[in-house]
C-alpha cells in the first residue's frame, strides 16, 4: 500500500509539472496581453491571432536570453 502510495504521488507530481510548463504561456497570454475573451471572427481569424499572441508569448519568455545574446 505504501509503495503504491508513493507511484501514485510520483505520478501525480509528474503531471503536476508539466501542468505548470503549459499553463505558464496562458497566463503570460492573459495578464501581459490582456487576452481574456475570445470575440468570434470567423475561424481563420481568430486562429490566425491566437498564433500572432503565442509567438509574441515565446518572446516574452525568451526575452531574456534574447538580450544576453547581443
Amino acid at each position: 500500500s505504501k509503495r503504491l502510495d508513493r507511484i501514485y504521488d510520483k505520478i501525480e507530481r509528474l503531471k503536476a509539472g508539466v501542468r505548470a510548463k503549459v499553463e505558464h504561456p496562458f497566463r503570460v497570454l492573459k495578464c501581459q496581453f490582456g487576452y481574456v475573451k475570445a470575440r468570434y471572427r470567423g475561424l481563420a481569424k481568430n486562429t490566425a491571432q491566437i498564433e500572432t499572441q503565442f509567438a509574441l508569448v515565446n518572446l516574452w519568455l525568451a526575452r531574456k536570453a534574447l538580450c544576453k545574446a547581443k
